[in-house]
């Protein structure tokens, strides 16, 4: 019986690698999941939440984007940045989501407004996901 692998990897390390039932991935174009046996498939993905599903308990991540390759029942998602909802510091992401609000609310002239937006975007996405999934991952 064919398996399905799933590897995760970020600039600076890997995250996960082993056989897992699906994956569901925030794709560009909405979530999707993969399944054993899926068409091959080469994708980006957006800010949000991935979910593993291995043989015993469900796994969260929240993700800044990246790539995907599904190929042979092999998974390789290529992260900008990936957490896992308990290592996320909420601390740290409501500051970052304040600098992005004052930013974006200083109306600058030289602003970079796309990505004072994608910065609250992925500090809206760690908040919610280290609320929702932080005690129920791993």
């Amino acid at each position: 019986m064919a398996e399905l692998f799933l590897e995760i990897i970020t600039p600076s390390k890997k995250i996960f690698g082993e056989k897992i039932k699906s994956v569901t991935i925030p794709g560009t174009n909405g979530s999707f999941q993969v399944l054993i046996n899926h068409a091959p498939l080469m994708s980006t993905f957006e800010i949000g939440l991935i979910k593993i599903e291995p043989f015993d308990k469900t796994i969260y991540f929240a993700t800044g984007g990246g790539t995907v390759e599904v190929l042979d029942n092999k998974v390789l998602v290529l992260a900008d940045s990936i957490e896992a909802p308990e290592k996320i510091d909420v601390d740290r992401a409501l500051a970052a989501k304040e600098r992005a609000e004052q930013r974006l609310a200083s109306k600058e002239k030289d602003l970079d407004v796309p990505r004072a937006q994608a910065a609250l975007a992925r500090a809206l996405n760690r908040l919610k996901i280290a609320d929702k999934f932080a005690e129920t991952s791993g």
